[in-house]
């Protein structure tokens, strides 16, 4: 089986996904999303794809989405902001022959794979 992981080693949950798709015999191709950053249509395509809403694939934790008044935007402009702030992207994103999840949390990899 192939996969993709949109990774961030500075992730540890992030490294744990990475780990999990490697211990069931996957190799991914690794996309360091923040060095080459996925355009807006992939990221929508990501998320309509792991069937979760907008909002829920932006990290609100970042002090950016505090300073982008991103609590009240819309899904464009959540868009927008992840496409020119990749650090927004919630991770990782991962996609498998059998589908794309979010792996927040880790687990739900498991359907995927």
């Amino acid at each position: 089986m192939s996969g993709t992981i949109y990774h961030n080693p500075r992730c540890s949950t992030s490294r744990k996904t990475l780990d999990l798709l490697r211990d069931n015999g996957i190799a991914p191709e690794i996309v360091e999303y923040l060095k080459t950053p996925p355009s807006r249509a992939e990221i929508a395509k990501l998320i309509a794809d792991a069937g979760i809403e907008v909002r829920t694939a932006v990290r609100k934790r970042e002090s950016l989405y505090s300073e982008l008044n991103l609590a009240d935007a819309s899904d464009d402009e959540l868009l927008d902001a992840m496409a020119a702030n990749p650090i927004l992207i919630e991770r990782p994103f991962v996609v498998t022959d059998k589908g794309t999840r979010l792996a927040r949390p880790i687990e739900s990899v498991h359907d995927i794979l």
